[in-house]
């Protein structure tokens, strides 16, 4: 394992993140620390959770995980907020959001499911843009003061938005984004048109989050085949992922991961790290045997005729699959002051 620096901080990360989105609601605790134990040997150094996963059941694993294992100083920790938890106050309007009150409230009830006493990194759950930027980012710079998390990032945020955000940091002495966590893989390009660029240009580390797309790169749904059970789309019926486009892109990896003789997984890995603009995929196996197949896309190192073959499937900047998380207010300006 080999580490790279996390944007124009001085840490260091692994190019693999675990993502633990699985731990808790999905994998049982017992075999979800067991695969957090196997990724530690590895050399994997991030673990990425957020509140809302599994209603709080996700961080409590973790933490747990962390403390069987002995191993927090050697991890990064990324958890999220913004999101609304399941056991909250129905009634309660501020029981979500990038409030200061909500980031303030959030934070403290991370730190206790995770019972640690500082997050590494702590990330807006997706834009929001009922909120004034600055009030949050000095939110946020108040909790680093205090120690209780390091870094702050955010997630699924367009261009525009992350660099608003950095330039209203250096104005009210707000915290400075350090990071963005976008959807990123050869069914959803849409992120190199003007994200990733933006990214390089302010030096912030780029984790992306389904690189696999949801198991479609992974081989898991064929033409015609349906969603096998137990997939996450077997209780979904046709989706609109399910479409001719995504389709040619998927028998390209196939094809592609065939004639390497490695498996469809560990090829679209390797793809999506090979960007310059990403710091760290973000993984998200069930199980040790998912884990080890993606670990071994490191080894992988795409040619040119490879490369280019997967351009004609999937062109640059182009998405087979609709955005994960469209915002309607795309275009409502950032408020700040």
């Amino acid at each position: 394992m080999h580490y790279v620096p996390f944007g124009r901080t001085g840490l260091k990360v692994s190019p693999l993140s675990l993502g633990c989105l699985n731990f808790g609601p999905t994998t049982g605790a017992p075999e979800s620390i067991a695969v957090i134990g196997r990724a530690v040997e590895l050399g994997i150094n991030v673990l990425d959770v957020a509140d809302v996963y599994g209603g709080g059941d996700n961080e409590r694993v973790v933490g747990r995980a962390l403390r069987e294992l002995v191993c927090r100083d050697r991890m990064i920790v990324a958890t999220k907020f913004t999101g609304r938890m399941a056991d909250a106050d129905p009634c309660d309007p501020n029981a979500e959001g990038a409030s200061r009150h909500h980031v303030m409230r959030a934070c403290e009830a991370s730190l206790r499911r995770l019972r640690l006493d500082h997050i590494d990194l702590y990330q807006l759950h997706g834009p929001r843009y009922d909120v004034a930027a600055d009030e949050t980012l000095r939110a946020l710079e108040d909790l680093v003061r205090a120690g209780k998390i390091r870094y702050a990032g955010s997630c699924n945020d367009p261009a525009w938005k992350l660099a608003a955000a950095i330039h209203i940091a250096e104005r009210s002495g707000g915290a400075r984004l350090v990071s963005e966590q976008p959807p990123y893989s050869l069914l959803d390009r849409s992120v190199e048109r003007e994200l990733l660029p933006a990214a390089q240009s302010y030096d912030v580390a780029v984790i992306p989050w389904g690189p696999l797309a949801n198991g479609m790169l992974a081989g898991k749904y064929r033409r015609g085949a349906g969603a096998p059970a137990g997939t996450r789309f077997a209780d979904r019926g046709q989706t609109d992922h399910f479409t001719e486009a995504a389709y040619r892109v998927v028998d390209a990896v196939a094809e592609l991961a065939a004639a390497r003789g490695c498996t469809p997984s560990q090829l679209a890995l390797a793809w999506c790290r090979r960007h310059p603009a990403v710091t760290s995929v973000i993984i998200g196996p069930r199980d040790t045997a998912q884990l080890e197949d993606n670990v071994a896309s490191l080894a992988i190192e795409l040619s040119a005729d490879e490369l280019a073959a997967l351009d004609r499937a999937a062109p640059p900047g182009s998405s087979a699959v609709p955005y994960y998380l469209k915002t309607p207010d795309a275009w409502q300006p950032q408020r700040f002051r």
